[in-house]
């Protein structure tokens, strides 16, 4: 079942290592089938150079495990959260990546320092509040999701797809897992840059509102200039 999907799960998981973004197995992707409603994730503690699509579990919206031999991430509740709540992703990504997790644990969101920010991501990358004893507590990953939803009633999460989980880390989406894991590199990439830009300069200011909305759009609006065709790729 979903073969070309673990494929691409089972890939993209194997793309985070590669790309330095995790350490032993602190980190996962997802990838849903929204027609069938049915996602397919890494299964728990399993090391990378491990890792087979056979490996990745198929769960439904519920958190079923529908096929599988293994336990499903631990983040699970999270990502099922978000593909309910912003129904336009195809996947998600976790990871513990280090500036990126920096930020996270400061509490503060990421502001739009440069260009290569605005690319991808318009405006500040929000960090979430801190969560409650109770929501601690009680289901935990399910509340994580909801917190992250919370976050996004002022922000678009298709415009802007990665938010800082407070005390946490990252979490990334994308159209499918190969775009999560691209937009969890940029955004562990650009943390970098800004806490490097913030030693340098510690009172700079975001980028300008002009220039962040003619790089994200040159990118992503209706006029969009940047690449080429399908046909040329």
């Amino acid at each position: 079942m979903l073969k070309s999907l673990r494929k691409t799960v089972c890939k993209a998981n194997l793309d985070l290592p590669k790309l330095g973004l995790v350490l032993f197995t602190w980190g996962n992707v997802s990838g849903i089938d929204r027609e069938r409603g049915l996602v397919v994730i890494k299964p728990s503690g399993i090391a990378y150079d491990k890792l087979t699509p056979e490996d990745m579990v198929i769960v439904d919206l519920e958190g079923n495990i529908v096929e599988g031999k293994l336990n499903p991430s631990s983040d699970l509740k999270t990502h099922l959260c978000l593909y309910q709540a912003f129904p336009e992703i195809g996947g998600v990504v976790h990871t513990h990546s280090t500036y990126a997790t920096a930020f996270a644990q400061a509490g503060i969101g990421l502001p739009s320092y440069g260009t290569t920010h605005a690319d991808y991501f318009y405006g500040t990358i929000p960090c979430t509040k801190v969560l409650r004893d109770k929501d601690i507590k009680g289901d935990y990953e399910l509340e994580t999701g909801n917190i992250i939803v919370e976050t996004f009633t002022t922000y678009d999460p298709n415009k802007t797809p990665g938010v800082l989980v407070n005390n946490h880390g990252p979490f990334t989406w994308g159209k499918s897992p190969n775009e999560a894991v691209h937009n969890s590199a940029v955004l562990e990439e650009v943390a970098k840059m800004a806490s490097i830009s913030l030693a340098l300069n510690p009172n700079m200011e975001p980028i300008k509102q002009k220039l962040q909305d003619k790089h994200y759009s040159r990118k992503h609006g209706p006029n969009a200039t940047y690449g080429n065709s399908d046909e040329l790729k």
